[in-house]
Protein backbone atom coordinates (compact mmCIF):
# COMPACT_ATOMS: atom_id res chain seq x y z
CA UNK A 1 0.00 0.00 0.00
CA UNK A 2 2.86 2.35 0.82
CA UNK A 3 4.35 1.69 -2.58
CA UNK A 4 1.08 2.65 -4.26
CA UNK A 5 0.88 5.87 -2.23
CA UNK A 6 4.53 6.53 -2.99
CA UNK A 7 3.95 5.89 -6.70
CA UNK A 8 0.86 8.15 -6.73
CA UNK A 9 2.89 10.83 -4.95
CA UNK A 10 5.63 10.54 -7.59
CA UNK A 11 3.05 10.75 -10.38
CA UNK A 12 1.50 13.83 -8.75
CA UNK A 13 4.93 15.45 -8.36
CA UNK A 14 5.70 14.70 -12.01
CA UNK A 15 2.35 16.15 -13.06
CA UNK A 16 2.98 19.29 -11.02
CA UNK A 17 6.45 19.62 -12.56
CA UNK A 18 4.94 19.27 -16.04
CA UNK A 19 2.29 21.89 -15.21
CA UNK A 20 4.93 24.25 -13.81
CA UNK A 21 7.13 23.76 -16.87
CA UNK A 22 4.13 24.33 -19.13
CA UNK A 23 3.21 27.50 -17.26
CA UNK A 24 6.82 28.75 -17.56
CA UNK A 25 6.81 28.05 -21.30
CA UNK A 26 3.45 29.76 -21.64
CA UNK A 27 4.73 32.87 -19.84
CA UNK A 28 7.86 32.92 -22.00
CA UNK A 29 5.79 32.58 -25.18
CA UNK A 30 3.47 35.35 -24.01
CA UNK A 31 6.47 37.56 -23.31
CA UNK A 32 7.96 36.78 -26.76
CA UNK A 33 4.60 37.53 -28.36
CA UNK A 34 4.35 40.87 -26.54
CA UNK A 35 7.90 41.77 -27.58
CA UNK A 36 7.17 40.88 -31.21
CA UNK A 37 3.89 42.79 -31.10
CA UNK A 38 5.60 45.85 -29.59
CA UNK A 39 8.38 45.68 -32.18
CA UNK A 40 5.81 45.36 -34.99
CA UNK A 41 3.82 48.30 -33.59
CA UNK A 42 6.97 50.43 -33.44
CA UNK A 43 7.93 49.50 -37.00
CA UNK A 44 4.44 50.28 -38.28
CA UNK A 45 4.35 53.57 -36.39
CA UNK A 46 7.72 54.53 -37.91
CA UNK A 47 6.44 53.65 -41.40
CA UNK A 48 3.24 55.62 -40.86
CA UNK A 49 5.19 58.64 -39.55
CA UNK A 50 7.55 58.43 -42.51
CA UNK A 51 4.63 58.25 -44.95
CA UNK A 52 2.84 61.13 -43.21
CA UNK A 53 6.01 63.20 -43.38
CA UNK A 54 6.33 62.47 -47.08
CA UNK A 55 2.68 63.38 -47.72
CA UNK A 56 2.99 66.54 -45.61
CA UNK A 57 6.10 67.61 -47.51
CA UNK A 58 4.42 66.94 -50.85
CA UNK A 59 1.35 68.94 -49.83
CA UNK A 60 3.52 71.84 -48.66
CA UNK A 61 5.34 71.87 -52.01
CA UNK A 62 2.06 71.80 -53.94
CA UNK A 63 0.65 74.57 -51.76
CA UNK A 64 3.71 76.72 -52.41
CA UNK A 65 3.38 76.12 -56.15
CA UNK A 66 -0.31 77.05 -56.10
CA UNK A 67 0.38 80.19 -54.06
CA UNK A 68 3.17 81.20 -56.43
CA UNK A 69 0.89 80.74 -59.45
CA UNK A 70 -1.90 82.70 -57.77
CA UNK A 71 0.52 85.48 -56.81
CA UNK A 72 1.78 85.72 -60.39
CA UNK A 73 -1.79 85.80 -61.73
CA UNK A 74 -2.72 88.50 -59.21
CA UNK A 75 0.28 90.61 -60.18
CA UNK A 76 -0.56 90.24 -63.89
CA UNK A 77 -4.17 91.25 -63.24
CA UNK A 78 -3.08 94.29 -61.25
CA UNK A 79 -0.66 95.29 -64.02
CA UNK A 80 -3.40 94.86 -66.64
CA UNK A 81 -5.81 97.00 -64.60
CA UNK A 82 -3.13 99.65 -64.06
CA UNK A 83 -2.32 99.67 -67.78
CA UNK A 84 -6.01 99.98 -68.68
CA UNK A 85 -6.41 102.84 -66.18
CA UNK A 86 -3.31 104.61 -67.48
CA UNK A 87 -4.62 104.27 -71.04
CA UNK A 88 -8.27 105.16 -70.43
CA UNK A 89 -8.41 107.27 -67.26
CA UNK A 90 -9.17 110.45 -69.20
CA UNK A 91 -12.01 108.72 -71.04
CA UNK A 92 -13.41 107.35 -67.77
CA UNK A 93 -13.24 110.78 -66.12
CA UNK A 94 -14.98 112.38 -69.08
CA UNK A 95 -17.77 109.77 -69.03
CA UNK A 96 -18.26 110.21 -65.28
CA UNK A 97 -18.38 113.98 -65.59
CA UNK A 98 -20.84 113.73 -68.46
CA UNK A 99 -23.19 111.47 -66.43
CA UNK A 100 -22.99 113.79 -63.42
CA UNK A 101 -23.78 116.89 -65.44
CA UNK A 102 -26.67 115.29 -67.36
CA UNK A 103 -28.86 115.08 -64.28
Amino acid sequence: MDSIVLRLSEIEDAAQAILKDTETKKERLNQEFEERKDRYDQEQEALVNQRLSSIRSSLEDKTKQILTIQDQARCQEIEALQKEYDTNHTLYATQILKKITEV
